[in-house]
């Protein structure tokens, strides 16, 4: 018989309970954010102006909280949200090494392979594969009672810190989960690393490091049972803070069409000061 659960908030106990530590996570945070957006703005503005190339703050304000709640509606939807986005991001990385590999194994016919249809088609089965997984996890979370205690061990909603607080014996939620994000991560990673003997990964340092730097932890949340290690939080936050600082960095300003089209901008900008 299915218990009802009685929750409707949870409150996350964060990184830290200490309070000097806490405001040494918010401006850790608090940077990292800043960081994001402006390697992201300075990314946009870049391509805006240029004919050649045509989950955060509600964290950092929870660092300065004597005490953070999120309801259960609140809490799904950060499931959702950040499952979606994660698988998705999972997903676009495999469709760059494809276009990695076409791009350098079959230059000659990469316009008509990856065609703007063929791309239209994939990014669509993304966008469908991550709200597929998405939705089978929050699906996973719905069916459990949650009677007390409310306090979630992390920082955000997540599934693994979710399952210790259900009331109930959540060993086949957990097999379902390693099977289902588990699997995702680890079969990703398998294909990506073995793109590698392909020249796919061989050639682009930066598709090597974004793909350690994102499964690695990725892998050593999802892929055992539902335990809470103390290093689970630190691990998280290098793919839900790290990750999206260090990708547009590694990605886009390495990129020699992107340098010179900001050295072009910088360049534009330092006349048109002189002149005024």
């Amino acid at each position: 018989m299915q218990l009802k659960s009685n929750m409707t908030e949870f409150i996350l106990l964060g990184l830290t309970q200490d309070p000097v530590r806490k405001k040494i996570v918010f401006v850790i945070f608090l940077i990292f954010y800043l960081g994001t957006l402006l390697d992201n703005l300075l990314i946009i503005v870049t391509v805006k102006t240029s004919w050649a190339l045509g989950k955060a703050p509600r964290m950092i304000a929870d660092t300065l909280l004597k005490k953070t709640t999120i309801s259960f509606s609140e809490c799904m939807i950060q499931v959702f949200a950040f499952h979606f986005l994660f698988c998705l991001e999972i997903f676009i990385l495999i469709l760059m090494t494809v276009d990695h590999y076409v791009a350098i194994c079959k230059l000659l016919h990469y316009t008509t392979i990856m065609s703007h249809r063929v791309c239209g088609v994939l990014m669509f089965l993304a966008w469908l594969g991550s709200c597929v997984h998405s939705s089978a996890q929050i699906f996973l979370v719905l069916g459990l009672p949650f009677c007390g205690p409310s306090g979630i061990d992390h920082y955000f909603c997540d599934l693994q810190p979710l399952l210790q607080l259900a009331c109930t014996d959540t060993y086949v939620t957990s097999l379902h989960l390693v099977l289902n994000s588990g699997a995702i991560c680890t079969v990703s990673f398998i294909m990506l690393i073995a793109e590698g003997s392909k020249k796919a990964l061989s050639t682009c340092i930066s598709h090597i490091m974004v793909t350690i730097f994102f499964f690695g932890p990725c892998i050593f949340i999802y892929t055992r049972p539902a335990t809470t290690f103390c290093t689970d939080k630190m691990i998280a936050v290098l793919y839900t803070i790290g990750t999206p600082l260090f990708n547009p960095l590694i990605y886009t300003l390495r990129n020699a069409e992107v340098k010179k089209a900001m050295r072009t901008l910088w360049s534009k900008k330092l006349i048109s000061d002189d002149r005024r």
